[in-house]
């Protein structure tokens, strides 16, 4: 799982620091927006939209951005518009399997936009259900590895009884798979003892993942940014195990 721990935690890092922020935001909105139309406004009741909250805050979103983003979700305000979530499918170069979720106002457009940076990326865009069965639902914490009053053994312990599947260290940070229903009991188990938590989501893991030769990887890396910072979509996953050298490379070149 190293390859793609390590690229979760360059992104998360990357999402946090870089000039991209303000369309972070605008992203973290449109989930808040669709958890609410879903479930409703309630974080209590509403496991989808704690975790958007969450992931606002993580983020340093202002809160003023949430609640705005809560009330156009439950229909309060002048603020209007829905998003329908969909899920799209493709393949990049070597083959590599790519699943994409996405929140959009106008399908045509997205469909459009996805479909062409597949193509100038060195891939296609696929039919529904040609990638989907190789990923399965998982819960990921990102948890520093760098805490003052509890260490990793103990923080592994807490997570295990809470449900944790699997746990890596990679460049400062614990990895931590769960299943989606263990993801807020061990969050909740975590914060209490005082450790500090990157971020918490739900993700698409791949059942295998493919190797690749350096110039193919750094091909399938750069589609990936690219698909990422399409507005309409919200996550990227791919099956592609990425070496630490070449993470290390293609991350110092942009």
């Amino acid at each position: 799982m190293s390859g793609h721990s390590k690229w979760s935690t360059i992104k998360h890092a990357k999402a946090v620091t870089d000039s991209r922020r303000g369309k972070l935001f605008t992203k973290i909105a449109r989930e808040i927006i669709a958890c609410v139309r879903q479930s409703g406004p309630s974080p209590d009741s509403n496991f989808r939209l704690r975790l958007a909250i969450q992931k606002a805050r993580d983020n340093n979103m202002p809160m003023d951005r949430v609640d705005r983003a809560i009330d156009r979700g439950a229909g309060v305000g002048k603020e209007t518009g829905t998003f329908d979530e969909m899920n799209y499918e493709g393949y990049g170069p070597g083959g590599i399997a790519i699943l994409l979720q996405s929140l959009s106002d106008n399908k045509n457009r997205t469909v459009a936009d996805i479909r062409s940076t597949f193509t100038k990326g060195g891939g296609n865009l696929a039919e529904s259900g040609s990638v989907a069965w190789q990923f399965i639902s998982r819960g990921l914490l990102l948890v520093s590895a760098e805490n003052i009053d509890i260490d990793n053994d103990e923080i592994s312990l807490l997570a295990i009884d809470a449900g944790a599947e699997d746990i890596e260290e990679d460049a400062g940070v614990m990895n931590i798979y769960c299943l989606p229903e263990n993801l807020e009991m061990i969050r909740r188990n975590l914060v209490d003892a005082g450790v500090e938590i990157k971020s918490a989501e739900l993700i698409m893991f791949p059942s295998n993942t493919i190797d690749l030769d350096s110039k193919t990887a750094m091909s399938v890396l750069r589609l990936l940014d690219k698909l990422e910072e399409l507005d309409d979509v919200q996550k990227v996953f791919s099956n592609a195990n990425f070496s630490d050298d070449i993470l290390n490379e293609y991350s110092n070149s942009n």
